[in-house]
C-alpha cells in the first residue's frame, strides 16, 4: 500500500456462511435438539478449526486476479491506489472498484454495505490508520495504542492488567480507582518512555526476564559502544488463569520459556 492516496476497505457479509460443505461432511455437522431431530448443516459454520482457514483460503483464490490493488484478509477486502497514466486517484480507484464489485458478483460474495468504506484517506486495518501519510495507531482504541507502543514500556501487561479485565464478555463495566490509576500509570509509562537502542547486529544481545502473578514480561539488552546496558524492547503478557495457579519456580520457567520465543531471532542457543 506504498504510496497509495486512496483507500476503500470492503467487509464481507456472513463469509462462513457462503462456502458449502462437502456433501460427504454435512453428517458430521450434525446437532441433536431436545426434540430427538438432528440438523445438519449445509453450510461452513462457525466454530469449525478449519473454517477460518479454509473461508481465507476461498476469498485469496477468488481475489487472486486483483490481488495487486485489492489484497484480502479474512473478510475484509482494502482496495488502495495512487494517480498513474494522467488519470487521478479517485478514476483509478472507481476502475478498481469496478472491477472488484464485478468479480465479487461473479462469486456471489456479498459486503455488508453499513461497514464499508470507500474513497477514504485512511482505513482502519487491523486495529491501525493506514493512509497516504503511513500507519498510525487507531486514537479510538487506547489498548491498541498502547499495544501498538508496548516495546517502549515496561512491564506493560501488568501494568494494563485492570483494564484488560473490562474485555471479558462477563466483566462488568465499572470505572474504579485502581483503573483509573492503571489508565494514569499507562499513559506516563508511554509519554515517558526510554528512547530503545537500536539492534547492532555486530554486537551480542542479553535478556532479563520475570514473572509475578499476573503477567510475565522481558526486555532484550545489549551494551553500546561505552559499555552501555541499553534496551532494545521491552515485551510481556498476562498469565492465562491456569498459568497462575503455577508454583513459582514454574512461573519463573515460563517466564524463561517466554523469553526464549519472543526472542529466538536474537539468540543463540
Amino acid at each position: 500500500m506504498a504510496k497509495s492516496t486512496i483507500y476503500s476497505a470492503l467487509d464481507l457479509r456472513d463469509g462462513f456462511y457462503q462456502i458449502l460443505m462437502r456433501e460427504s461432511d454435512i453428517a458430521l455437522t450434525a446437532v441433536g435438539t431436545p426434540s430427538g431431530m438432528l440438523w445438519e448443516r449445509v453450510v461452513m459454520p462457525q466454530g469449525l478449526k478449519n473454517a477460518s482457514a479454509t473461508f481465507n483460503r476461498c476469498v485469496t483464490h477468488l481475489l487472486r486476479s486483483v490481488c495487486d490493488f485489492a489484497p484480502s484478509y479474512f473478510d475484509d477486502v482494502f482496495v488502495h491506489n495512487r494517480a498513474v497514466n494522467g488519470k487521478s486517484d479517485v478514476e483509478v480507484h472507481k476502475e478498481q472498484l469496478r472491477k472488484l464489485l464485478g468479480l465479487m458478483r461473479k462469486h456471489k460474495l456479498y459486503a455488508n454495505l453499513k461497514k464499508c468504506i470507500f474513497g477514504a484517506s485512511e482505513i482502519p486495518i487491523l486495529g491501525c490508520l493506514v493512509g497516504k501519510n503511513g500507519v498510525r495507531p487507531d486514537p479510538e482504541k487506547f489498548l491498541g495504542l498502547a499495544t501498538y507502543l508496548c516495546k517502549y514500556a515496561e512491564n506493560y501487561a501488568g501494568k494494563l492488567r485492570p483494564l484488560s479485565q473490562l474485555l471479558k464478555m462477563e466483566a462488568e463495566w465499572k470505572w474504579t480507582a485502581e483503573r483509573q490509576q492503571a489508565f494514569d500509570a499507562a499513559k506516563q509509562g508511554l509519554t515517558e518512555a526510554p528512547i530503545l537502542a537500536e539492534a547492532d547486529q555486530d554486537r551480542p544481545f542479553h535478556v532479563v526476564f520475570d514473572a509475578s502473578d499476573f503477567a510475565t514480561g522481558c526486555a532484550l539488552m545489549q551494551h553500546d559502544h561505552e559499555g552501555r546496558d541499553r534496551v532494545v524492547y521491552f515485551q510481556s503478557r498476562q498469565l492465562k488463569p491456569a498459568e497462575r495457579n503455577y508454583p513459582v519456580h514454574d512461573k519463573e520457567l515460563l517466564a524463561m520459556a517466554y523469553m526464549v520465543s519472543t526472542n529466538t531471532c536474537f539468540l543463540v542457543i
